[in-house]
């Protein structure tokens, strides 16, 4: 059974005062930590063995969901001593990953058919997976090319007529990418993106429901409303 990871080391700097006593992963929505939410998905979906990658008030995160049995999942946790960026972050959660691994941001809340994904990847040879989604810009800028099953284009600074997809926020990897991965040192997965994009290893996976975040003030709030909860600004678990 695959693994997910959720990388959740961030200062999340782009909420202000709201995170700096609390972790974005704890900020209360209706009354529910944000990552319950997350791992509730990810169990309807059928994975239940769950690595977190964290940083940033680590401590209160862990506090709350200690081994996760309480939620339905098995959890462990990989610590960061420094930031390392997103693809550092699995580097440095390795030894706790073992085969092919679904990896999601602390902020994203992704609906879509995670097995149907999974099967996709499976049935083909290529070392890494993105889900896109057709967002035309709508949600945030559209970043991403791709031309029939593979990721073409990413992140690039000149947009083209084929620049209408946006990185869903899960992809998936076979565990020998982690091989590719400096030791200690800071690595974002839009790096580790565009060398797969060159080597004509990045899967595209079609999403159709749109994504929602709670990285900036606007997508905060956008959830709270998804799900029909008050936000509360002050209150932390943990």
């Amino acid at each position: 059974m695959i693994q997910a990871v959720i990388v959740a080391g961030g200062l999340a700097a782009r909420l202000g005062d709201e995170t700096w006593a609390c972790p974005k992963s704890l900020l209360l929505i209706g009354r529910r930590p944000f990552i319950e939410y997350q791992l509730q998905l990810l169990k309807e979906n059928g994975i239940t063995d769950i690595v977190l990658c964290l940083g940033h008030l680590a401590g209160q995160i862990e506090q709350h969901l200690a081994d996760g049995a309480k939620f339905g999942v098995n959890i462990t946790y990989s610590h960061e001593s420094q930031p390392l960026g997103t693809a550092g972050a699995l580097k440095n959660a390795q030894r706790l990953l073992k085969g092919d691994f679904l990896i999601l941001y602390g902020d994203s809340y992704l609906v879509f058919d995670y097995q149907s994904a999974i099967g996709f990847f499976n049935r083909r040879n290529n070392l890494a997976l993105m889900t896109v989604y057709k967002n035309h810009s709508r949600y945030d800028a559209s970043n991403t090319e791709i031309e029939s099953e593979l990721v073409t284009g990413y992140d690039k600074i000149e947009k083209t007529p084929k620049t209408v997809y946006i990185d869903y926020g899960a992809s998936i990897f076979r565990r020998e990418v982690l091989d590719w991965l400096p030791v200690n040192q800071p690595y974002s997965l839009k790096q580790l993106f565009k060398r797969l994009i060159v080597e004509r290893e990045l899967l595209a996976y079609k999403v159709t429901e749109r994504f929602y975040e709670i990285g900036s003030p606007g997508g905060l709030e956008e959830f709270r409303r998804l799900k029909g909860g008050r936000y509360d600004s002050i209150a932390c678990t943990g």
